[in-house]
């Protein structure tokens, strides 16, 4: 059993939309920094929070972007490309969830998509507590620069193995993380893990990382 609802939450200076999920008990929550054009409504995201929901997890998908943000991003594409600006408002956001009363106070997992990863983890370098493990789908960590040597957090990259281009980029930004790491390729998966039976294992590497690394008792 879990309670969601929606938010309108005030960060940085805009104010961004966002569905919350708790179920109960909840054991840690997961935030998910989306990229790429993606938003809260992305299938894959929900498939994935709906899969840490049956573990006890909450979540908060937000939007990174307003709705007239995302309608200039959907013609120049530049904003997605924006790691500055995304992280700013993932670690905004990070900051409101240990004052959101259903969560506050719950170890916090940071899920990064597409380039919402790399804005994840300048996130997690920026917030050592409360954020305690990092997941990157699908993910461009390559973006987040030098501040992926500051990042400490447990990280799971996870790669389509079609996807090569990005696979390198991964191993790349892996060598630079200086805390546990690990590279995961899921076969037959391409960028977007569409192909049939690519997400379910994704979703299950991110599920139990974050059930290893987001126990109160560790």
């Amino acid at each position: 059993m879990w309670v969601a609802q929606s938010q309108r939450i005030g960060v940085a200076g805009v104010v961004l939309e966002a569905d919350v999920a708790v179920p109960t008990p909840s054991s840690g929550v997961v935030l998910f920094a989306h990229g790429s054009g993606s938003g809260r409504h992305s299938p894959r995201n929900r498939y994935v929070a709906d899969e840490l929901h049956h573990a006890g997890l909450a979540t908060v998908l937000a939007d990174l972007l307003t709705g007239q943000e995302e309608d200039l991003d959907s013609r120049t594409a530049e904003l997605r490309f924006d790691i500055a600006l995304l992280a700013v408002r993932v670690i905004s956001l990070t900051d409101w969830m240990t004052g959101f009363e259903p969560i506050a106070g719950l170890p916090v997992g940071l899920f990064g998509a597409s380039t919402g990863a790399a804005a994840a983890l300048v996130a997690a370098a920026a917030r050592p507590y409360p954020v305690r493990a990092v997941v990157s789908r699908g993910g461009r960590p390559d973006l987040a620069g030098e501040f992926l040597r500051l990042v400490r957090q447990p990280t799971l990259l996870i790669v389509g193995e079609k996807d090569t281009p990005v696979v390198e980029l991964n191993r790349r930004a892996r060598e630079k993380l200086i805390g546990e790491t690990r590279l995961a390729i899921v076969p037959g998966a391409t960028h977007l893990f569409e192909e049939p039976g690519t997400l379910e294992p994704a979703a299950h590497l991110a599920r139990d990382w974050f059930l290893q690394h987001l126990s109160p008792w560790r």
